[in-house]
């Protein structure tokens, strides 16, 4: 069995972890990191799990974890930068859920970050953790910075039509929504089920930390000589607990009239967690609640130059906790799908 740990298994993204890997047939958990919690039993926190784990959460440190061939970092931003370097110089293996190794420009990151980067040493040899475009990064790479919610949703939405250069690069708008699950487990009024009920809100419309992520992945499958992708992303808020359904909005360059439905069925057709919905689809986030698949639909409204992508992922699943363990088996050369094939809940 393969030693695992998690630093920072509290929040939303840590507890699905867990629900994940305690069905992985070829991983063992040794280590559950909680500075708020240490000395709590695991099954007291998260009474889901009694009788499928026995350990204690204990404080976060590289001592702690010296007996892990691959460590999760689950915690908010800014946290795992202190304690990588150590993780790494021992040789473990990481795969980070948070964003601190995600944006290559550090300055970038610090605008969006609003602080210092407390470990710009790592961030050039962190493999984004997407997959569908850095499978065999991933495979090599010793810190995989795992995707977000948010950019997995719209970049797989956009992949084929970039790659292929058949739309203006200068010309994406994003609308994404997800439930409240995405802002974290913590105590916020706007969070509150009064506050969120029967109500449907924009957000961060002048900017969204997911923003330079977006653009950073697309740009890197453009081709030469082309315009560097630009994406207008307005996020919302959906009353509801989980999911994420993405619209994304693009333009055909002139002369294009592709077969749009075949190119994207050719572009995912070995990748095992997107699924390419029928013409005329129209994806729900119910499809995929508790799974780790992406679904999508291409659309060309009226035959005219819009092309039109309907994106749905579970935020917690293939947004976060679920792909982690994907590059976790990619890392490992274990079977991509392995501990993954759950079926999405439903109703």
């Amino acid at each position: 069995m393969i030693k695992v740990g998690i630093v920072g298994a509290t929040g939303y993204t840590g507890a699905e972890l867990l629900r994940l890997l305690m069905g992985h047939p070829e991983v063992e958990v040794c280590v559950i990191t909680s500075r708020a919690e240490t000395g709590v039993a695991v099954a007291d926190l998260y009474p889901s799990l009694r009788g499928r784990c026995d350990l204690r959460f204990c404080e976060p440190s590289a001592e702690a974890l010296a007996s892990c061939e691959l460590v999760f970092f689950a915690t908010p931003h800014g946290v795992a930068q202190s304690m990588m370097p150590e993780v790494i110089d021992r040789g473990t293996r990481v795969v980070d859920l948070s964003a601190d190794f995600r944006i290559k420009d550090i300055a970038t990151w610090e605008q969006w970050y609003k602080q210092p980067h407390a470990c710009p040493e790592l961030v050039a040899s962190a493999v984004y953790g997407l997959p569908e475009v850095n499978r065999a990064d991933i495979a090599r790479a010793q810190l995989v910075a795992c995707a977000g919610c948010y950019p997995t949703a719209t970049q797989l939405a956009v992949l084929p039509l970039l790659e292929a250069g058949l739309v203006n690069p200068g010309h994406i708008i994003a609308n994404a929504a997800s439930g409240v699950s995405g802002a974290g487990r913590q105590a916020k009024v706007d969070n509150l089920m009064a506050e969120v009920t029967d109500s449907f809100k924009a957000y961060a419309v002048a900017g969204h930390r997911h923003l330079p992520e977006i653009e950073q992945g697309l740009r890197a499958v453009q081709g030469p000589g082309q315009e560097p992708a630009q994406v207008t992303f307005v996020p919302h808020l959906l009353p509801m607990i989980r999911g994420i359904g993405a619209t994304v909005y693009t333009q055909l360059n002139p002369g294009q009239a592709p077969d749009l439905q075949a190119l994207f069925e050719a572009r995912y057709k070995d990748e095992p967690f997107v699924d390419v919905l029928p013409a005329d689809s129209y994806p729900q986030t119910r499809w995929v609640k508790g799974s780790n698949n992406c679904q999508l639909a291409v659309h060309r409204p009226q035959g005219r130059n819009t092309v039109v992508v309907l994106s749905v992922i579970d935020n917690l699943t293939k947004g976060a906790s679920g792909q982690a363990i994907q590059n976790m088996n990619i890392m490992l050369g274990l079977p991509e799908t392995l501990g993954l094939e759950t079926v999405a809940l439903l109703p």
